[in-house]
């Protein structure tokens, strides 16, 4: 189980990187475009599209790693005021509602992405993209999400983690004033 928990960790750091590239590159993009019209008065046909393919792909990749690092906007006001156990129930029902949620999300999308595929769908602009190209993004990201879901779960049932990352033995007070130290850390 180890084993599993560390290769999905893995692989959801590698997400978060990858992700940051795409971001990096839609942002070159959006300059090469600035500097193509306005600069040398050319035209532009794929800029608009890339951009907007690296961000919904960065976004769909990039998931996996969100939820390992806990970077998504959580609301724990009712999992700080419940004690040690209710907290672990309701954080092992909350991941497996969301794990069903992207389970469905990824089949639904792996057959989107199939349609595109197999039916040679291509983007009605002047590119003409191949879309199954960016469509694998959603598969792909959701796919791993559900992984890091399964990770998540094992995890918490297990013990290797806390639930909501909140120690059995912290008071409300305790947490909050470690959340509001990290925050004002991080505005630094």
């Amino acid at each position: 189980m180890d084993i599993f928990i560390r290769a999905v960790t893995f692989l959801s750091r590698v997400t978060g990187v990858i992700a940051a590239l795409m971001i990096a590159a839609a942002v070159l993009i959006i300059c090469d475009m600035v500097i193509e019209r306005y600069i040398f008065n050319l035209t532009t046909i794929w800029q608009i599209d890339a951009v907007t393919y690296c961000i919904v792909a960065a976004t769909f990749v990039g998931s996996p790693y969100v939820l390992m690092t806990r970077g998504h906007v959580n609301v724990d006001i009712l999992p700080l005021h419940v004690g040690p156990k209710k907290r672990f129930w309701l954080a092992l029902f909350t991941s497996l509602v969301a794990f069903g949620f992207c389970a469905v999300i990824f089949v639904l999308c792996t057959s989107y992405w199939y349609d595109a595929y197999s039916e040679g769908w291509f983007s009605n602009t002047v590119w003409r993209a191949r879309l199954w190209i960016p469509y694998l993004s959603m598969p792909i990201g959701l796919g791993l999400l559900t992984l890091q879901y399964v990770a998540e779960i094992l995890a918490l049932i297990t013990g290797r983690t806390p639930p909501f990352g909140i120690d059995p033995k912290a008071d409300v007070e305790d947490v909050a004033r470690e959340q509001a130290k990290e925050a004002l850390e991080g505005a630094s």
